[in-house]
């Protein structure tokens, strides 16, 4: 049986949300990384060599990036140094799903995700942001979960669902 650890690694920059921690291990291939961005969580997933693929902006709403671009309804696939994506936040490897779904192999992550690379996709808040997109390429499972959580249980079936945005919105 094969064992599944969920990773969960911090490196944080000054000028976001503390200091930064020289040392760490470096994300491998087909892990998640979420960035702490103020107002929201951006997501990418870690590729090679220091890069990650994630949504931005079409050049068209380039001007709108930041949480602005959230209400956008297209985005592009952009491969990118990961230093240069954190625009100074702090950001972590963030597996958190894979106690839920079985992670594809790394290989299968690594090339769907790269497939994508210079696509134009649609995107909403809601059914199609940022984190729904990388969980999509590690899982094949396209789900956010800062934006649907389950409503309490008291007086309600079980299956009702409400919409969150805490601290923002999801990219």
């Amino acid at each position: 049986m094969q064992e599944t650890r969920v990773r969960a690694l911090v490196w944080e920059d000054p000028t976001c949300h503390g200091a930064t921690r020289p040392g760490k291990p470096r994300p491998r291939p087909g892990d998640l990384i979420e960035i702490f961005r103020t107002g929201y969580e951006h997501w990418a997933v870690y590729v090679e060599d220091g890069c990650v693929v994630h949504l931005a902006p079409t050049s068209e709403e380039f001007e709108a990036s930041g949480i602005a671009s959230v209400f956008s309804n297209r985005a592009v696939v952009t491969y990118s140094r990961l230093e240069d994506v954190l625009h100074g936040c702090s950001w972590k490897v963030n597996n958190k799903l894979d106690g839920t779904y079985l992670p594809l192999p790394v290989d299968k992550i690594v090339q769907r995700t790269k497939k994508m690379i210079n696509k134009i996709v649609q995107y909403s808040l809601i059914e199609g942001n940022c984190e729904h997109f990388v969980n999509d390429l590690r899982y094949g499972v396209p789900r956010s979960q800062q934006v649907w959580q389950p409503l309490p249980p008291p007086g309600s079936d079980s299956g009702s669902r409400r919409l969150l945005l805490p601290q923002g919105s999801s990219r």
